[in-house]
């Protein structure tokens, strides 16, 4: 792998310049973030790498409109992030972005095609809830509760809910840590094809240093800076990944 030339800023989906986010606690402040310059193409898929702590989450909590920078710049083509108002963030979230976490956060009382509905039903152009989950393989899983579900396809259900808006920046932060490794691939091949089906730019937080091999660019972190950026010259499917 070689390092990586800046993208082209003119072509950016996501443009960021010296952002920075600072936490005040008593004990004193803590820094998440210090100076982050990184332009993101569209379409593209980037593996956040780092330890705990190191800013990764934080970065996709800002881009995802879910906190607020300290400092520096966050642009999503015209939109600027930093200066958006709360309703405007409100308006990017449901237009924009899909989110996948670690943890399903589905709501246990309504069936998989219920949960993906809870999205189709405030965004401006979606797919239909049995199409989103046809595309994560869970087409005769749509009437089952979570808890008539394993962990592999619920948090596919989560895949389904956050793309069913089809939307154009995908933000998944840890989405296999909770997963063995046969779902971890079931969850990462899904996303891998709605990325490429939606065109979706996508960026995956991990401590998997494994899943870095389905990325377009490999982020590293640590101490709230990018300590090194990675061209993936020889992307590999999710099927082939040793973990």
């Amino acid at each position: 792998m070689a390092a990586a030339a800046p993208a082209d800023s003119a072509r950016s989906a996501i443009e960021m310049g010296g952002l920075a986010k600072v936490y005040r606690t008593e004990a004193g402040d803590v820094h998440a973030l210090r100076g982050v310059d990184l332009s993101i193409t569209p379409g593209e898929t980037l593996v956040l790498l780092g330890p705990s702590g190191s800013g990764k989450s934080t970065l996709l909590n800002i881009l995802g409109g879910l906190d607020r920078a300290s400092s520096g710049s966050a642009r999503f083509h015209d939109f600027e992030l930093t200066t958006a108002s709360d309703d405007d963030l409100t308006r990017y979230r449901r237009a924009s972005v899909g989110f996948i976490f670690q943890f399903f956060n589905l709501v246990p009382s309504l069936t998989a095609r219920e949960n993906v509905a809870l999205i189709t039903e405030i965004a401006r152009d979606p797919m239909t809830p049995e199409e989103a989950l046809a595309r994560v393989g869970l087409a005769d899983r749509m009437d089952h509760f979570p808890a008539q579900l394993s962990g592999g396809q619920q948090q596919r259900v989560a895949v389904a809910r956050a793309i069913a808006k089809r939307p154009q920046l995908l933000f998944c932060d840890e989405p296999t840590g909770s997963l063995d490794s046969e779902s971890g691939v079931q969850v990462l091949e899904a996303i891998a094809e709605v990325t490429r089906e939606v065109g979706a730019t996508t960026m995956i937080v991990s401590h998997n240093t494994d899943i870095a091999a389905m990325a377009d660019r490999i982020i590293r972190f640590r101490d709230g800076r990018i300590t090194e950026i990675e061209v993936n010259a020889h992307k590999i499917p999710p099927r082939e990944m040793s973990w």
